[in-house]
């Protein structure tokens, strides 16, 4: 039999964009056989800034129940994709937070030889799609991790358009995630848990 992988789907989200690309990877993830995590970063933005936005103050509330991500359910999983919007370019630094309290799991050498792999939102086209990716897989070098980007793998990714991974233009709110974006992100999710499976079957090989 193949071994389950465990797969962690970590994200932040203001609006709510990221959130739903998180959870058509964590669904597709599942579909494809994988014990799935779907989890937040903890909110770092005061509550006046939340409540000024209305978007933002509806996605907080609507997402209250969805499990903040401790350090030890990146030790748990065989594979991560991380989720963010783009900040000028780089990791939100909610999500950047929660990657930089995984230093005691890196100094134990827990993080290497996992499956990573990462998706994004924008405000406007490109609006630092491709940076903000280039900058988070900077970390995994650092982990020792797998980076399993889609590349174009698959007819949808001509679509989608983004080899670094899933990527979305919100439109400042206007645009919902279509179906382009929802189909690049069930191919990285297979992907993802496809490649894990094979590393996972043979670890002597790795």
């Amino acid at each position: 039999m193949s071994p389950t992988v465990n797969l962690a789907v970590i994200y932040y989200s203001s609006t709510g964009f990221s959130a739903e690309i998180a959870q058509e990877i964590a669904s597709a993830g599942a579909k494809a056989g994988a014990e799935v995590r779907l989890l937040k970063t903890a909110e770092l933005a005061p509550e006046a800034a939340i409540a000024s936005n209305e978007a933002w103050a509806a996605h907080a509330a609507a997402t209250a129940g969805v499990p903040v991500a401790p350090p030890d359910d990146v030790a748990w999983a065989d594979a991560v994709i991380f989720g963010t919007p783009t900040r000028f370019g780089n990791v939100s630094a909610q999500l950047k937070q929660f990657m930089d309290t995984l230093g005691g799991l890196w100094a134990q050498g827990r993080l290497a030889d996992k499956v990573y792999s990462g998706f994004v939102t924008s405000a406007t086209t490109h609006g630092g799609q491709e940076s903000t990716l280039l900058a988070l897989y900077n970390s995994i070098h650092h982990f020792g991790g797998l980076i399993v980007s889609p590349g174009y793998t698959d007819p949808v990714k001509f679509v989608d358009g983004n080899p670094y991974g899933t990527s979305h233009v919100d439109g400042q709110g206007a645009n919902p995630v279509g179906e382009a974006t929802r189909d690049a992100a069930r191919h990285q999710a297979e992907r993802v848990v496809r490649i894990a499976r094979a590393l996972k079957s043979a670890p002597a090989a790795v």
